[in-house]
């Protein structure tokens, strides 16, 4: 009788810290949407992006990705993303698809210019960057591989 209560008791501590392990995982993962003013960005490609992902400026998230949609006349990925409002962006800033590691995981980057002029809410950042997928990088590796050996051969 004595090793069933130890076992339950044992069980329930395990239970306990896995639970405050979730708390605390949720509480410092700031997963809320940003609230502040709306600013759009055309891509060729957003692979890992969704409505959610972290909008980041020097590595130190500003926003989030608010809405997502298809362009109908230009066929690219129209992004909206959700800015704090205490924060002004130049004309000329870039916005990259950019990768949080080789494991995967992408967010959306934003690297100001040094413009005068501010992006208005509801504008439109004008300069974007598709960071090539890991498996596109692997192809374009193997394929200048083979063509620099046939040339070599010749």
């Amino acid at each position: 009788m004595r090793r069933h209560v130890i076992e339950t008791v044992i069980g329930a501590v395990v239970i306990a810290v896995a639970v405050l392990f979730f708390v605390f995982a949720y509480r410092t993962a700031d997963l809320d949407q940003v609230d502040g003013y709306t600013v759009s960005a055309r891509f060729d490609r957003i692979d890992g992006i969704s409505v959610g992902s972290d909008v980041r400026i020097s590595g130190v998230r500003v926003g989030s990705v608010s809405a997502i949609d298809l362009d109908p006349t230009t066929y690219l990925a129209l992004v909206e993303m959700s800015i704090r409002p205490e924060l002004e962006l130049p004309l000329d800033t870039v916005a990259v698809v950019a990768s949080e590691s080789l494991l995967g995981g992408r967010y959306m980057a934003l690297e100001p210019g040094a413009e005068i002029d501010m992006i208005e809410p509801g504008g439109t950042i004008e300069f974007t960057q598709s960071t090539p997928g890991l498996e596109q990088l692997l192809g374009q590796v193997i394929f200048s591989l083979q063509n620099g050996g046939q040339a070599g051969s010749e």
